[in-house]
């Protein structure tokens, strides 16, 4: 009599047929959310190479910004005395952790957890970040502007925002963001990653870039020098006669700051009797509200000017293009209240301002007919100090 063939256990006959569903993998990693930015570095050469690229001490303290599943964190404990890392994802502050539980790098290892642009970071001496791109310039103007701030940062960035940082005078790419992040440190572009490079990845390519912060710092206050070059780059493509002359919301907002240094100063200010500027009326939704005043202000491309892609072409991830938001509300106030049809008098103080601004650009600096993206930090440097002894500080 034939022997019954009997099932083996752990379903291995099944197992062995060709057409059987594979198990299910127990360890499955939970989806990504990009809309944080995580695209998480896989490849564990460029780690190691960001690592390298830092010249950690084994005294350093190291503040890593996103640290996901915490691939680059474990290469920072291999050299570092302590790793402080900031992450948003309650998920990924969990996963980190758990790269280390229960061996000795989890005592140098500190997660917190929240908003590395909103909440007050402890001391450290190096900052290393796969930066989620939304909060790429946030993140490097917090870090330069510390009270203490880090001998030098390794930032991943997107490629383009990294090619602003390091752009030189007359290059299209440069901006706002590349004036005030080279005063504030040498800029140097040291790895380009590509887009495979991630899980899951980037729509772009992204780039290495490394910010050694200048010691002692320039003796300027950032609020004054970052506001005189909002308003020089609002019109970057034009000369700087027609970004600081051609338009009178600015020349008011110039005479509010020196209203407020005299002020400080217990100068008294003489206030007459000026001229009559009749005003364009607004019509319909307001659009056509002063727009020979505020034609081109927030233009960044000069016409006719096809050395230089259209800014509507450009990434402008920090907004470095724009003009201080008080000129906006100020316009859209006029627009609201219905006074743009109105006549106002253009006062003494009002001219005497005007010709202080004519008198620094043309006659103290000569920079009346240069470009904001022809100048350099020694261009941008006289001028705010020619404006500083006129009596005008910014911000």
């Amino acid at each position: 009599m034939p022997k019954t063939t009997k099932q083996k256990r752990n379903g291995a006959a099944t197992h062995s047929s060709p057409y059987a569903s594979k198990p299910k993998a127990s360890n499955n990693i939970f989806k990504m959310n990009t809309d944080i930015g995580q695209h998480v570095l896989k490849n564990p050469g460029v780690a190691q190479a960001i690592v390298d690229k830092a010249d950690l001490k084994q005294s350093d303290i190291v503040l890593e910004v996103g640290p996901g599943s915490g691939n680059l964190t474990v290469k920072i404990l291999e050299k570092a005395k302590k790793v402080i890392a900031v992450e948003l994802d309650p998920r990924m502050a969990a996963e980190v952790t758990k790269r280390v539980q229960g061996k000795p790098e989890a005592k140098r290892l500190e997660v917190l957890l929240g908003d590395v642009i909103k909440i007050d970071l402890p001391y450290f001496d190096v900052c290393i970040s796969n930066t989620p791109y939304q909060i790429s310039s946030p993140l490097t103007f917090k870090l330069l502007s510390l009270p203490h701030p880090p001998r030098l940062s390794i930032l991943t960035f997107q490629a383009e925002f990294a090619s602003r940082l390091v752009a030189l005078p007359s290059s299209p790419l440069y901006s706002r963001l590349s004036v005030n992040a080279q005063m504030y440190a040498h800029v140097t572009h040291i790895l380009k990653i590509g887009r495979s490079n991630f899980k899951p990845p980037p729509q772009v390519d992204s780039s290495v870039v490394r910010l050694v912060t200048k010691n002692p710092r320039p003796g300027i206050k950032f609020e004054e020098w970052d506001a005189m070059l909002r308003i020089c780059f609002g019109r970057k493509n034009r000369t700087l006669r027609a970004g600081w002359l051609g338009g009178r919301k600015v020349l008011e907002w110039v005479e509010g700051c020196w209203r407020g240094w005299c002020a400080l100063n217990d100068i008294s200010v003489d206030e007459g009797e000026g001229m009559d500027v009749e005003q364009p009326s607004g019509q319909g939704n307001g659009r056509e509200v002063n727009e020979d005043e505020w034609d081109g202000i927030m233009d960044v491309d000069d016409v006719g000017d096809n050395n230089y892609p259209n800014p509507q072409e450009e990434v402008d991830d920090d907004n470095d293009d724009e003009l201080p938001d008080l000129f906006k509300q100020a316009r859209e106030a006029s627009t609201m209240n219905g006074t743009s049809g109105k006549r106002k008098k253009k006062g003494k103080v009002f001219e005497l301002v005007r010709e202080k601004v004519r008198k620094v650009l043309e006659d103290d600096t000569g920079l009346a007919d240069r470009r904001a993206r022809t100048l350099d930090q020694n261009d941008f440097l006289r001028l705010l100090l020619a404006f500083n002894k006129e009596g005008i500080h910014f911000g």
